[in-house]
């Protein structure tokens, strides 16, 4: 249904920087580059643009969940997220209270944002 997203930033480079190394492990990269905007798509994809785009401007925080297709993913992205910089928001690991089987870790990136990491496959 969704077919991209955008977050405002304060500073294009140190987000562009942290999201590149923190979606690493679950198959995003660049895909637009330019002063004002930067995008991410999975390498799988074929949509030129991407689907996550962080842009310049009047920032206010927000929560974004990514997919993730295993357990692994989601603690690669956490810890990722914490060598880029990110600050602790949830380690990973089950959240019974959403459903039995989600698997997920939160970190807060560099503009306040809380970003997570999700699988909600029961066993790897």
């Amino acid at each position: 249904m969704i077919d991209h997203l955008s977050i405002r930033v304060k500073d294009l480079p140190v987000s562009k920087i942290f999201y590149q190394k923190t979606l690493a492990p679950l198959g995003y990269e660049i895909r637009f580059d330019h002063d004002h905007a930067v995008s991410f798509g999975e390498k799988s994809s074929t949509d030129p643009g991407g689907d996550f785009w962080l842009e310049t401007g009047e920032q206010v925080p927000m929560h974004v969940a990514f997919h993730a297709k295993t357990h692994t993913e989601v603690e690669l992205f956490y810890q990722a997220g914490l060598a880029a910089g990110g600050r602790d928001n949830g380690r990973p690991g089950f959240r019974p209270h959403y459903h039995a089987n989600y698997y997920a870790a939160f970190l807060i990136d560099p503009d306040g944002n809380n970003i997570e990491a999700v699988c909600h496959v029961k066993h790897e």
